[in-house]
C-alpha cells in the first residue's frame, strides 16, 4: 500500500478554516480603493446623501453577486473556483477566455497595481532611486494601441515592487497555511487601522455633522447630470468592492468548503460594506463634500485635520499595511485558476504540479510572480486592468446567470445552500452587470467620437481576450491528439 501511496500525485490539502476564509475576503476587496475613490466620487456626485447612498447601493449590488456565487461555491468546491463553474455551466471556451484573462491580465496586472501602490507610499518614510527624467526618455519603447511607456521610470520603486511579488510569493510557495495566517494578520491591521481612523475622526476631527446634508451647488450645477454623476461614482466604488469572488478560486484548500466558502463571501461582504460606509461618513463629517471633492487624497487630508503632520503617516503606513495584505491574497488565491487551467490540459502540464513537500501550486506561483514582475517593468499594468474591468463584469454577470443554468443542468446535485431570494436576487445582480457592460461600451465609443479618449478600452478589452484564441487551438488539439493516440493503444 505504501509503495502506491509513494507513486501518487502529491495534492492540495484542505487547511484554511472560516476565519481565515472570511480574512481573505474581506483582504481581497480592501485595498487602495477606500483611500482614493471617495474624492473623485465626491466630486463627481456634490451630495453627501447621494455619496453614502452609492457605497451601500454598490455593496448591495455586491452583496447580490456574493450571495449568488454563494450557491455555486457549496455545490462546486473544486480548487480554481469561477474558472471551473464556467466550465461546469458553460463550457471549455467561456472557462477558457476567463482563465486566460485572469493569467494574461486581470489578476496579474491587480497584483503589480496593488504592489505598485505599496511601493509608491514607501517613499513617504524615504526616497527610492529613480533615473533622470532624461535617462527615462532614452529608453522609450512603443505599444500599438497604448502608446509610449519609460520601463526605466520610477526604477526604484518598480525594482521594490517586484521584489515584494516575489517575496508574498515565495510565501505562498512554502504553505498555503502561512499564505493565509498572513493574509489574516494584515486583514486584521488594515482593518483597525481604518477604525482608528474612524473614531479619532469623530472624536478629534473637530467636523459637523451638518455636512451630512449639506449639497455642493457648483458640483451639482456643473452640467454633468445626477443619472451620469451616480453611474460614474457607482463605477469608482465597484473598483474598491472588485475581488469579493477571489476565495472561490482557493475552495479546494478550505476546511468545510461547502459550508465555509458561502459564509466567508457574505460575512466578508457584510464587513467590507459596514467599514466602507462608516469611513465615507467620517471622511463627510471632518471635511463638506466641497473640499471633498476637491482633495487629491482625502483620508490624508482628514488625518492631517485630526493630527496634523503626523496624520499623513498614519494614512501612508494604512495604504502600505492594506495594499501589501491585498497583495498576498490576490498572489496566494489566483495561482489555483492557472493550476486548475492545467488540470483540465487547458495550460502547459507542468502549471499543474502541486510541490511535494508544501503542497502548493508552486509552478503556478512561479509563472504568476514572473509574469506580474514584467508587467510592473513595462509599466502597462494600470492600463491595460483599466482596460479590462468592461471584460470583468461580463464574467461577473455570466457567472450570475450560471445559477439559473446549473438549476437547469444540474438539478439533482446537492446545495447545502440555495441563495436567498432566488430568482429574484441572481436576476437583479445579472440585469445590473448588463445594464453597466451596455453603460461602459456606449460611454467608450462617445468619449472615442469626442476625442476625449484615444482607444475604445472596452472593445480593446476584449481584443485582450481573443489573443488567447489561437492557444486555445493549440491546447485542444494538442489534447484530441493525446486522447486519439491512448484510445489507439
Amino acid at each position: 500500500m505504501s509503495q502506491i501511496n509513494s507513486k501518487e500525485k502529491p495534492s492540495l490539502v484542505p487547511t484554511l478554516g472560516l476565519f481565515t476564509t472570511v480574512a481573505i475576503v474581506i483582504g481581497a476587496v480592501i485595498g487602495s480603493g477606500i483611500f482614493k475613490k471617495p474624492s473623485l466620487m465626491a466630486s463627481q456626485l456634490g451630495s453627501p446623501e447621494l455619496l453614502i447612498a452609492v457605497w451601500i447601493i454598490a455593496g448591495v449590488i455586491t452583496l447580490f453577486g456574493a450571495l449568488t456565487n454563494a450557491e455555486i461555491a457549496s455545490m462546486i468546491t473544486d480548487t480554481g473556483g469561477q474558472y471551473i463553474y464556467f466550465q461546469k455551466m458553460y463550457g471549455d471556451l467561456t472557462a477558457y477566455f476567463y482563465g486566460w484573462a485572469i493569467l494574461a491580465v486581470i489578476q496579474t496586472g491587480s497584483i503589480a497595481s496593488i504592489t505598485y501602490i505599496f511601493s509608491d507610499y514607501t517613499q513617504y518614510f524615504f526616497i527610492l532611486p529613480r533615473f533622470s527624467r532624461a535617462v527615462e526618455q532614452g529608453f522609450i519603447i512603443h505599444i500599438p494601441l497604448i502608446g509610449n511607456i519609460f520601463p526605466l521610470a520610477n526604477i526604484g520603486v518598480k525594482l521594490l515592487t517586484i521584489f515584494v511579488i516575489m517575496f508574498l510569493s515565495g510565501v505562498n510557495y512554502l504553505g498555503v497555511l502561512l499564505g493565509g495566517r498572513v493574509s489574516s494578520f494584515f486583514t486584521v491591521m488594515k482593518v483597525l487601522a481604518i477604525l482608528i481612523l474612524v473614531v479619532l475622526g469623530f472624536a478629534l476631527g473637530n467636523g459637523s455633522f451638518n455636512n451630512f446634508t449639506t449639497s455642493s451647488p457648483s458640483i451639482i450645477n456643473n452640467g454633468t447630470t445626477v443619472f451620469a454623476g451616480i453611474v460614474m461614482a457607482i463605477s469608482g466604488a465597484f473598483w474598491a468592492y472588485d475581488g469579493w469572488n477571489n476565495i472561490t478560486y482557493i475552495a479546494g484548500e478550505v476546511k468545510k468548503p461547502q459550508l465555509n466558502i458561502p459564509r466567508s463571501l457574505i460575512i466578508g461582504t457584510f464587513v467590507v460594506i459596514f467599514v466602507y460606509v462608516l469611513i465615507n461618513l467620517v471622511y463627510l463629517y471632518v471635511l463638506p463634500i466641497d473640499k471633498m471633492a476637491g482633495s487629491t487624497l482625502v483620508a490624508s487630508d482628514v488625518a492631517k485635520t485630526i493630527l496634523g503632520p503626523i496624520g499623513g503617516g498614519l494614512v501612508a503606513a494604512a495604504v502600505m499595511i492594506s495594499t501589501f495584505g491585498t497583495s498576498n491574497g490576490t498572489i496566494m488565491v489566483s495561482a489555483r485558476v492557472y493550476y486548475a487551467m492545467a488540470h483540465e490540459k487547458m495550460l502547459f502540464p507542468g502549471i499543474g504540479n502541486v510541490h511535494p513537500r508544501f503542497r502548493t501550486p508552486a509552478n503556478a506561483l512561479v509563472l504568476q510572480a514572473i509574469w506580474a514582475s514584467l508587467l510592473v517593468l513595462s509599466g502597462t499594468f494600470d492600463i491595460l486592468t483599466d482596460m479590462l474591468i468592461f471584460v470583468s463584469w461580463i464574467f461577473y454577470g455570466l457567472g450570475a446567470f450560471g445559477v439559473f443554468v446549473l438549476r437547469k443542468k444540474m438539478p439533482d446535485t446537492l446545495r447545502p445552500y440555495k441563495v436567498i431570494g432566488y430568482p429574484f436576487i441572481p436576476a437583479v445582480f445579472v440585469i445590473f452587470a448588463a445594464a453597466f457592460v451596455v453603460f461602459t461600451l456606449y460611454n467608450d465609443i462617445q468619449n472615442y467620437i469626442e476625442g476625449k479618449v484615444q482607444i475604445i478600452n472596452s472593445l480593446f478589452g476584449i481584443l485582450l481576450v481573443l489573443i488567447g484564441v489561437p492557444f486555445y487551438i493549440y491546447f485542444r488539439k494538442k489534447n484530441n491528439f493525446s486522447e486519439t493516440n491512448n484510445n489507439n493503444s
